[in-house]
């Protein structure tokens, strides 16, 4: 188990000045784009234009701020994404396009190598107490907004906003969320 503090996220700028990514977490740890397992981090869009492409990785995207964003992704229809959309789970090695709505937005990015792992993106709004099963392989929790006390056997955890936990082990998990925030539950396991 380990707490990652908003402070200590890694912080990049786009190279084509689109935009700045924050990587909240990678596997394995200091892997670089080409050749992470998985990672969860967070990207401010400041303008429209096509994605970067991944090879092989299955992408989850969720709206975090601004007021959102329609996705142009080969053999789909557009799709809207806004803050109280359900995230959206497509593959990254496709053409796809971004538009803004009505300004920049920050999204949640969570990103997985097809032929080892899968994942899960959970929206949850904790407005007092909640429990929470966890299914399986690695889960990281993003407390987006407000605060949030997490109850994990004998260990309670404090996480404010742009904090996460990330339980390497989390299968069977059952814990307690005590707060009043905006929580991303993102479960990571092996095919």
């Amino acid at each position: 188990m380990r707490v990652l503090r908003a402070a200590d996220h890694k912080r990049m700028e786009w190279k084509n000045g689109g935009g700045e990514t924050v990587e909240i977490a990678i596997s394995p740890p200091g892997a670089r784009l080409a050749d992470f397992d998985w990672r969860v981090s967070m990207a401010t869009v400041a303008t429209n234009g096509p994605f970067s492409v991944f090879p092989g990785i299955d992408r989850t995207l969720s709206i975090l701020e601004g007021n959102g964003m329609r996705l142009f992704i080969e053999g789909r229809s557009p799709v809207l994404l806004t803050q109280e959309s359900d995230p959206l789970i497509f593959p990254a090695d496709v053409p796809i396009t971004a538009e803004l709505t009505d300004g920049g937005i920050t999204d949640l990015n969570v990103m997985t190598r097809r032929d080892k792992l899968r994942h899960t993106v959970l929206r949850l709004v904790v407005d007092g107490r909640q429990g929470l099963s966890l299914t399986g392989g690695e889960s990281l929790l993003l407390c987006h907004r407000g605060q949030m006390d997490i109850d994990l056997a004998n260990d309670k955890i404090a996480l404010a906003a742009g904090d996460a936990l990330l339980l390497e082990e989390a299968g069977g998990e059952s814990l307690q969320l005590r707060g009043d925030g905006l929580l991303y539950a993102i479960t990571i396991a092996a095919i």
